[in-house]
């Protein structure tokens, strides 16, 4: 008899057998990987003890690229080939970049994504992403002496569909099995609650390089979920880097600067605020390439009035995301800091101030992210010890739904729904003998197409010739681990079916989120009664379509007075679609309704007749 070697899914065929998976946390100034060794998880270090790769990236005209510490060290003498914070730049296309003129880079603005223009040719974000994560694989790589199984690598919760689909395409073009992609605030979260074995709800505040993130987070017994999320994918410590670069600027009275001097002042402007995270002044000394000396001194105070408005903005999205969650800033029972930005006194101050306590910081904030992504990866790629387990509930940050008749939204997936999941929905023709459906992928909150952002369009063919209504389309959406969405579409009878997976060429910016929330709360009003109007409008054609196909088929069982009624219906009908009235729309449709109740009987007599023409009673027995 032969003998089968079975494993539970996800688990290595020989559970004492170790699988290298790591987790990888890919952010705007560093980057880091780790892993769970004897089972600690540890940050992974480079041949000179420092855990910390730069996230910086400089191309050489013969495709040479130096990657970490040593590219960075050129950022001020080569800027335009040296590419840093890239992750601001994922999924995005050239509107979508804030703060362009302090960027040295000759930016291409091409379809989808943007591109840089190197030495050694254009390059994609993508491109630059999959330099770093190959360093930091092959950093998994030497410490171990063994091939990389796979890897769970982090993003900001408020990453949108096509930032996380760019993340993915990077690791895969640096050759790294991604077994998941996993939100930075819930990777925080793991690392704290099962070091900690706590339980409650808590608030992870993730001020990272380029990108904020608040997530309210419920932990128990094993279970993360996350009850809302929030944050703005364009708010991060380089956002304060710029101001000092703004104020330097304006108190120097410096002119139009060089790309090398730009870059010069941005780094010097980043050194500075790291250094006033322990001290109250700090000077700012250099030599410009133009021959402008630079002596500045700016102090604490000032650099906190400076960047209040910044500090405020984080304030406004974290009391949004409590409230989101359907809970109080009481019932948090601890904050979680996430990001080297989070260092900043005046920053966990007005933390401190919003929350009433103190936040958790024993782990260091730029480390916790990349430790709590490597226990997951532990964890999926089967190395798990007995009782090591634990579940995951993310959420969905926007709304998704189809378009209907009228330019309507129907929401299939609301936002802050628990992912994975999968939603379905029954949708059918508008007109009779219909053999193919449109379908329209949409993002957003409010009720009008117009108002939510298009993600993919596809179409259902081959649909039975059918009469209006009869056909049963099921639309399915699914959302998976990663946050990547698929929807396929199917109709019943005939096992008709055709689906996409959506890849959205750029993702949608803070401002086009936040607006759309706001605005959903603004105009709900007013959205439900356009709505209302649009769908009685459907309705309203949708009847007069069926009753002039009636006329054409069967108006011979009427009389001349007859016919005359119930086209004057129809025309009185047609006339309330040009006002904006629901009721006398409503009333118009019933007043139709009721005047071929007689017609629909003698067209029921008919086909009566016809079906029994021919049949004894015993055939129809």
């Amino acid at each position: 008899m032969a003998l089968l070697q079975i494993a539970e899914p996800g688990m290595s065929v020989a559970p004492h057998q170790f699988r290298l998976a790591v987790g990888i946390d890919l952010g705007t100034t560093h980057s880091l990987v780790a892993t769970v060794r004897n089972s600690i998880p540890e940050v992974l270090e480079d041949e000179s003890q420092r855990p910390l790769l730069p996230s910086v990236v400089r191309y050489f005209p013969d495709s040479h690229t130096e990657v970490g510490y040593e590219a960075k060290l050129a950022q001020n003498r080569d800027p335009k080939n040296t590419i840093a914070s890239v992750k601001r730049l994922m999924g995005r296309g050239l509107k979508d970049i804030a703060n362009r003129e302090s960027l040295p880079y000759q930016f291409v603005d091409t379809p989808g994504m943007v591109r840089i223009e190197t030495t050694a040719g254009q390059k994609s974000p993508v491109e630059v992403s999959a330099e770093i994560l190959s360093v930091l694989k092959h950093r998994a790589e030497e410490a171990f002496d063994e091939p990389l199984a796979g890897a769970v690598i982090t993003v900001p919760a408020y990453f949108d569909d096509a930032q996380r689909q760019a993340t993915k395409d990077a690791a895969k073009l640096a050759g790294i099995h991604v077994l998941r992609l996993l939100s930075e605030p819930t990777a925080a979260a793991i690392a704290y609650g099962l070091d900690n074995a706590s339980e409650g709800i808590y608030a992870a505040y993730d001020l990272g390089g380029g990108t904020f993130d608040i997530s309210i987070l419920k932990l128990n017994k094993g279970v993360f979920e996350v009850l809302a999320t929030g944050g703005d994918s364009r708010l991060g410590g380089d956002d304060f880097d710029h101001r000092i670069f703004c104020w330097i600027i304006e108190k120097a009275h410096l002119k139009p600067l060089s790309a090398e001097d730009t870059q010069l002042l941005m780094t010097k402007a980043r050194e500075a605020k790291e250094r006033l995270s322990a001290r109250v002044r700090v000077t700012v000394n250099t030599l410009l390439c133009s021959g402008e000396k630079i002596n500045l001194e700016l102090t604490a105070k000032v650099f906190e009035q400076m960047t209040h408005p910044l500090v405020c903005r984080t304030m406004q999205q974290v009391k949004k995301t409590i409230r989101d969650a359907g809970i109080s800033i009481h019932d948090i029972n601890g904050i979680i800091l996430i990001g080297g930005a989070t260092r900043m006194p005046h920053v966990r101050r007005q933390i401190q101030k919003l929350f009433g306590k103190k936040p958790h910081a024993t782990i260091d904030p730029e480390k916790v992210v990349a430790l709590g992504a490597a226990m997951q990866a532990n964890l999926l790629a089967g190395n798990r010890a007995p009782g090591d387990d634990w579940l995951l509930l993310d959420v969905t940050p926007l709304s998704l739904g189809i378009e209907t008749m009228g330019g309507l939204v129907e929401k299939i997936i609301p936002r802050n729904s628990t992912i994975p999941c999968t939603y379905a929905q029954e949708f059918t023709t508008f007109k009779d003998g219909q053999t193919a459906l449109a379908i329209h992928v949409l993002q957003g909150e409010r009720e009008l197409v117009d108002d939510c952002r298009s993600l993919a369009r596809f179409e259902l063919r081959g649909i039975p010739p059918m009469a209006a209504g009869v056909p049963r389309i099921r639309i399915t959406f699914q959302v998976d681990a990663d946050g990547l969405l698929s929807v396929s579409a199917r109709e019943t009878h005939s096992g008709t079916e055709a689906s996409i997976t959506v890849k959205p060429s750029y993702g949608l910016t803070d401002k086009e989120i936040a607006a759309m929330l706001e605005e959903s709360g603004k105009n709900a009003e007013t959205d439900m009664q356009e709505r209302a109007l649009r769908e009685e409008r459907v309705e309203a054609e949708r009847t007069i379509q069926a009753t002039e196909t009636a006329l054409e088929t069967d108006g011979d069982l009427l009389n001349e007075t007859e016919r005359t009624v119930i086209k004057a219906l129809i025309a009185a009908t047609r006339e309330t679609l040009q006002g904006h009235s629901v009721s006398a729309i409503h009333e118009a449709i019933e007043a139709l309704s009721r005047g071929t109740e007689n017609f629909a009987a003698k067209r029921m007599n008919r086909s009566i007749k016809k079906a029994l023409s021919g049949k004894t009673v015993n055939n129809v027995i």
